[in-house]
């Protein structure tokens, strides 16, 4: 039990180190918006990346969530805002622990999704 322990620890203290080593993860505060005039909308980009990327698990009509937790809902704008700096940690920028793959967003569409939750979540 206790050598399952300890590699079951130095495997996540290993993955911790590696994360923040190779670049680790962008945080909300860090990401600065560079285009306060952002065209970007919820409408006109972040709905449909939501549905194509994130909503087959994080709706509350997935019939198969995948163990996504029920807090964890995308279908309106005000639940995509309420969630924002958790969707920006797991999705955008340089984030890339959310979807679970095989097939990922590319980094522009990232990008994107990170231009819109820092420069104000036009909608």
């Amino acid at each position: 039990m206790l050598r399952r322990c300890f590699w079951f620890v130095l495997f996540f203290v290993g993955l911790y180190v590696c994360a923040w080593g190779c670049g680790g993860w962008t945080t909300y505060d860090e990401y600065k918006c560079s285009n306060p005039n952002t065209t970007i909308t919820y409408n006109n980009f972040v709905k449909g990346f939501l549905d194509k990327w994130c909503n087959y698990c994080h709706s509350v009509t997935s019939e198969n969530r995948r163990g996504a937790p029920i807090a964890y809902v995308f279908d309106t704008y005000a639940s995509v805002v309420a969630l924002k700096k958790r969707i920006f940690l797991r999705s955008a920028a340089n984030n890339i622990t959310m979807p679970p793959g095989p097939d990922d967003p590319p980094l522009e569409e990232r990008n994107k999704l990170a231009e819109w939750i820092v420069c104000g979540t036009p909608r």
